[in-house]
C-alpha cells in the first residue's frame, strides 16, 4: 500500500477550503495539508463579501444623519474619514485572518504560505520547489475579478483593488451590472463619491426578478448615481492633468478619478497544473466536477468558485462539509444548490430565494402576488423610498417559488423566508401565518389576492 505524506492535501485557504480542511482533521483525524499563496480567509474576508458589507455600513450614515434630523434631531453627518475607516477595517481583516490561522492550527492542519500546482493525480509542488503527496487533493483556488482586452485597460481598478485606494476619489466610473458592480455604486455614492455606472444590458441585474431589478435600478438613479445602459467603454487613457479618459460607445468622453471594472470573475485554474493532469475545464476555466464535488481524476476534487456553479462563500462551505461527508465520513453526500436565499447590499438591499417571475413563468401556469409601498419610517418624514414585496405561486401545487424583497435588511428577511420556501410551503402557509405588525415584512403574509 503506497504511503502518502497527506490523507488530504487542500489549495487554497478561502471559507471553503478551510472549513474542509479544519473538519476533515479535527472530526475525522485525517493528516491534512493546505497551502495559500496570499491570505487566509480567501475573497470573502479579504476582498469581498467582509470588508465589501463594512463598507456598506460606512456608506449609510449620511442618510441616517439626514432623517434623525427630519425627527427632530440635531445632527448631521459631516465629512468622511477615509483613512481612519480604512486603518480600522485593516484591522478588522487581519483578526479575521488570524481566527482563520488558529482554527486551522488548532485542527492540526499544516500549512503552507506558498502557492501550489498539481504535478499527478496524488503530488502538488510548492512554490519552493517541495513536493507533498496526498491521497486526496481539493482545489479550492476561488475566482478572480476579469477587466477585458481594451486599450488602456492597465489603468482599471477591480473590487480587490478598492478597499486599498491611498484616498477616495472624487469620481469614478464603475463598469458592469452584476450586484458587485451595482452595490459598490451605491456604496461609493453613500461616501460621497460622483459615481457614474456603464452597464451594456437593458437592466442592471441581469437574471434577477425583473421588477425587483427595476425599483433597485429607479432608487439608485434617484439617489444621484449615472447609469448609463446599453453602454460599453470603447478606449482608456490618461487624461492631461490627471485622471482616466474614457470614450463610451455611446458618444461620451469623460474624465474619472478612478474607473472600475466589476464585468464577471473567473475561476482561478491558471498554470494549476488540471490540464496537464487530463482535466478539461469548462468555459472560463472552470473545473468540471460532479455532484460530489470530484472531477475527471478520482483523486482530485474542487469546490467552491473553482468550479463556478453557484459562486457563493456559504455554498463553498456547504461543499466543503459535503465533500467531507463522501470521502472523510463515509456518507456520500451531494451538494444541493436548490432554492439558495442570497442578498445584493444596495441601497435598498434585495433579497431573493427561488424562481424569478420570468423564469418561472416560463416553466409553468404562476400566480403573482406583489406590492410595492412606502414604509412608515421614511414616509412619515415626506420620503420617495419604496419597497417591494413579492411572491410566485405555483397555481398547480400553491408552493411558493419564489420570494423577491427589495428593502431596507432584505437579506435578513430572506434568509426567515427561504427557510419556508425550502420546505415547500405554500402559498395558504403564508396566509396562515400571523402578521408581524408594524413591520414591512408583514405584507409578505398579507398580501390576498394575485396581481398577475
Amino acid at each position: 500500500m503506497t504511503a502518502f505524506d497527506y490523507d488530504l492535501f487542500v489549495i487554497g485557504g478561502g471559507s471553503g477550503g478551510v472549513r474542509a480542511a479544519r473538519v476533515a482533521a479535527g472530526e475525522t483525524g485525517a493528516k491534512v495539508g493546505l497551502a495559500e499563496e496570499s491570505r487566509y480567509g480567501g475573497t470573502c474576508v479579504i476582498r469581498g463579501c467582509v470588508p465589501k458589507k463594512l463598507m456598506v455600513f460606512a456608506s449609510t450614515y449620511p442618510v441616517l444623519a439626514s432623517e434623525g434630523a427630519d425627527y427632530g434631531w440635531e445632527m448631521s453627518a459631516g465629512a468622511f474619514d477615509w483613512g481612519k475607516f480604512q486603518a480600522r477595517l485593516n484591522g478588522e481583516l487581519d483578526r479575521l485572518e488570524g481566527i482563520y490561522r488558529t482554527l486551522l492550527s488548532n485542527a492540526g492542519v499544516e500549512t503552507f504560505d506558498q502557492r501550489a500546482i498539481v504535478v499527478d493525480p496524488h503530488t502538488v509542488e510548492l512554490a519552493d520547489g517541495s513536493r507533498k503527496t496526498a491521497k486526496h487533493i481539493l482545489v479550492a483556488t476561488g475566482g478572480w475579478p476579469m477587466v477585458p482586452d481594451l486599450p488602456g485597460r492597465e489603468l482599471a481598478i477591480t473590487s480587490n483593488e478598492i478597499f486599498h485606494l491611498p484616498e477616495l476619489p472624487k469620481s469614478i466610473l464603475i463598469v458592469g451590472g452584476g450586484y458587485i458592480a451595482c452595490e459598490f455604486a451605491c456604496i461609493l455614492n453613500g461616501l460621497g463619491v460622483e459615481v457614474t455606472q456603464y452597464y451594456r444590458g437593458a437592466q442592471i441585474l441581469r437574471g434577477f426578478d425583473d421588477e425587483a431589478r427595476g425599483l433597485v435600478s429607479e432608487a439608485m438613479i434617484q439617489k444621484g448615481i449615472d447609469i448609463h445602459l446599453g453602454t460599453n467603454v470603447l478606449e482608456m487613457k490618461e487624461a492631461d492633468g490627471g485622471g482616466i479618459w474614457v470614450k463610451a460607445t455611446n458618444g461620451d468622453e469623460k474624465v474619472f478619478d478612478q474607473v472600475m471594472y466589476a464585468t464577471g470573475r473567473a475561476p482561478n485554474t491558471t498554470g494549476l497544473g488540471l490540464e496537464e493532469l487530463g482535466i478539461e475545464l469548462a468555459r472560463g476555466g472552470a473545473v468540471p466536477v460532479d455532484a460530489y464535488s470530484q472531477t475527471s481524476v478520482p483523486s482530485v476534487y474542487a469546490i467552491g468558485d473553482v468550479t463556478n456553479r453557484v459562486n457563493l462563500t456559504p455554498v463553498a462551505i456547504r461543499e466543503g462539509m459535503a465533500f467531507v461527508e463522501t470521502v472523510f465520513k463515509g456518507n456520500p453526500t451531494p451538494v444541493d444548490h436548490d432554492l439558495i436565499p442570497s442578498a445584493i447590499f444596495t441601497q435598498p438591499e434585495m433579497g431573493t430565494v427561488g424562481l424569478s417571475e420570468e423564469a418561472a413563468r416560463a416553466q409553468e401556469d404562476i400566480e403573482v402576488y406583489a406590492t410595492s409601498f412606502k414604509p412608515m419610517q421614511t414616509s412619515f418624514i415626506g420620503r420617495t423610498d419604496r419597497v417591494l414585496m413579492k411572491l410566485v405561486v405555483s397555481k398547480a401545487t400553491r408552493r411558493v417559488l419564489g420570494c423577491h424583497i427589495v428593502a431596507p435588511a432584505a437579506g435578513e428577511m430572506i434568509q426567515l423566508a427561504g427557510i419556508a420556501i425550502k420546505m415547500g410551503a405554500t402559498k395558504e402557509d403564508f396566509d396562515a401565518t400571523v402578521a408581524v405588525h408594524p413591520t414591512m415584512s408583514e405584507e409578505i403574509v398579507t398580501m390576498r389576492h394575485p396581481v398577475r
